[in-house]
């Protein structure tokens, strides 16, 4: 696949501060013009606009064609770009600097040998590099100067100024695509480094190994029997910060335990002596069809897992006929999933609104290109919930390594977040965009009302999977609460919820109280984790399974049957279940 820019973006890119001579300068600003090179234009508020090309040369069309061109003008645009490319470097090569052709990338200080052409670095001399001024950090085995990148980092500077000096493969590997990378200049791979002699590393090799004989020992895909299975098979096979960080919820974890029981308080009045040979599972979600009455719920950090992450789910879920809700902090880029999707496939984005509002509108104008059917603004995440697990896992070496206390994978995901978000703010998204609204995190009958007021098309009943308010209720309650006290909510707008899911019985309840679609989020990441797509479309068959079983004994032809008299609360059985187990 080749890119040809029509605003030359990569040229644009090259900030004022650099450490590159004057001659990088120019060769980088020659590549900016007619690199094939594929950027991460969602995290690059400068690469917005580009034409993509088959292998053959032709326009390949996206969205309806919107962005094709003909043949002749593509190569007017790169001709364009390879010229403006050198103009750029031209001028920052020659007029903004001074040409020093003795220069060097990279500080003598440290040196320990060289490989590859590269200077082989200390972690002292990495250490050194932890300010505003000069932001070195370590991935895989090299060393990168992300100074100049400070200031763009959509999640803002202080992220990596809170990681600078260090090793953070880990944490980058896990909330990063691979081509992220792509978007730091050659020169800014200062070095590279002996990974073998990083403390941070010294877990790995037993981890790896541990994980090596628990893969080789996971029996076959068609062995899970339903999704407790993956659970326990990704206790095994994932890696410490991955399983801490999926399993974790906030405090006490007891509104991510309610969650599971929440389901063991709704029993079901069946109906029989119905034809059920034949019956109809599909519905469609602010008008988009689904082949089930499920979806996935928007988690973050599904490369944690798998090293395709979200890619994977996406694959997975476009087989089976589901919508996908897309994390704000997905592992891959917005690019990756969508290009993974097949014709029809449907995609919803979890928006969280940014602080820099700029920031949210440009995402909104990507998705809406890339062809997203709605959005899912998240409002229950003004702050992180405190997950310990997910801190636990990465004790401190010292006071100084924590500011501010924050640790765990979870610690580098709100940097973003408006914290003033209010009611007013639903306004003002629908006036930047046409995409359907699904207000997520709802908890109470009274902003369901609320929600509903303020022109959202759909509410999604949530408690964030138990990982923000601690005893928080859970979405099967509030759904039961909205059908007693306020009925008539359901003719105003789709509702959904999720939390605690695990068998497709629970699916039904839900739908027999007046859910359109329910959503699963760990299931996902733990079939992700342990069998990739195949995982995937394992945990979807299963489910289907269920749904379809549950709706044949309660006597349910098709969903317009599910009706709330088929479901009734009964907490003393509930408490004599729980008792008993």
């Amino acid at each position: 696949m080749q890119l040809g820019y029509l605003n030359v973006a990569r040229s644009f890119a090259v900030p004022a501060r650099t450490r590159a001579s004057g001659l990088n300068k120019l060769i980088w600003g020659y590549k900016a013009g007619l690199s094939p090179v594929s950027l991460v234009s969602n995290r690059l508020p400068h690469c917005r606009t580009f034409i993509l090309l088959n292998e053959s040369g032709e326009p390949k069309p996206r969205n309806g064609d919107k962005y094709s061109q003909p043949r002749s003008s593509i190569k007017r645009y790169v001709s364009l770009g390879f010229a403006f490319g050198m103009l750029i470097g031209l001028y920052e090569g020659f007029i903004s600097s001074p040409l020093k052709l003795d220069a060097l990338p990279f500080s003598s200080s440290g040196q320990g040998g060289s490989k590859d052409g590269l200077q082989v670095l200390t972690l002292e001399e990495v250490q050194k590099h932890n300010s505003e001024e000069s932001a070195w950090i370590i991935v895989g085995d090299k060393v990168y100067d992300v100074t100049d990148f400070l200031h763009m980092h959509p999640g803002g500077a202080d992220i990596i100024l809170r990681h600078a000096g260090k090793d953070v493969d880990e944490i980058f590997s896990s909330i990063h695509s691979p081509t992220v990378l792509k978007m730091l200049r050659p020169d800014q791979c200062v070095g590279m480094i002996n990974v073998k002699e990083l403390p941070s590393r010294q877990g790995d090799i037993e981890e790896q190994a541990r994980i090596k004989r628990a893969r080789e020992a996971i029996p076959p895909v068609a062995a899970m029997v339903n999704l407790y299975d993956f659970e326990e098979i990704a206790k095994k096979v994932l890696s410490n910060t991955a399983w801490a960080y999926y399993s974790s919820a906030a405090e006490d974890e007891a509104s991510h335990a309610n969650n599971l029981n929440s389901f063991k308080r709704y029993w079901f009045r069946p109906r029989v002596m119905r034809a059920v040979a034949d019956i109809d599972m599909k519905t469609s979600i602010l008008g988009v069809d689904t082949a089930l009455p499920i979806f996935v719920s928007p988690a973050a950090l599904a490369g944690l897992g798998h090293p395709e992450g979200e890619v994977n789910i996406t694959r997975g879920a476009g087989k089976a006929g589901i919508i996908q809700g897309i994390s704000s902090n997905a592992s891959r880029t917005i690019e990756d999933i969508a290009a993974a999707r097949i014709d029809g496939q449907a995609l919803f984005f979890q928006l969280y609104i940014n602080k820099d509002r700029k920031e949210s509108e440009r995402i909104i104008r990507q998705i809406d290109d890339l062809g997203f059917k709605g959005i899912m603004l998240t409002v229950d995440a003004p702050v992180l919930g405190k997950r310990e697990r997910d801190i636990r896992n990465r004790p401190p070496v010292s006071d100084d390594e924590t500011p501010g206390g924050k640790r765990g994978v979870s610690a580098n995901l709100d940097s973003f977040f408006e914290i003033n978000l209010q009611w007013a703010d639903v306004a003002w998204l629908k006036g930047i965009t046409s995409l359907p609204i699904v207000i997520k995190g709802i908890q109470t009958v009274e902003d369901v009302e609320l929600a509903i007021e303020h022109g959202a098309d759909a509410v999604y009943l949530s408690c964030h999977g138990g990982r923000q308010l601690d005893y928080a209720p859970a979405a099967m309650d509030v759904l039961w609460e909205l059908r007693q006290r306020r009925p008539e909510c359901f003719a105003k707008a789709e509702i959904y919820i999720d939390g605690g899911v695990r068998r497709g019985s629970d699916v039904v309840k839900a739908l027999a109280l007046g859910a359109k679609a329910v959503g699963l989020g760990r299931p996902f990441l733990y079939a992700n984790g342990t069998y990739g797509e195949r995982g995937v479309k394992r945990a979807i068959e299963i489910l289907e399974e269920e749904i379809a079983t549950t709706m044949r004994l309660v006597g349910a032809r098709s969903l317009s049957e599910l009706v709330p008299d088929m479901v009734q609360r009964d907490d003393v059985a509930f408490v004599a279940l729980r008792d008993r187990q």
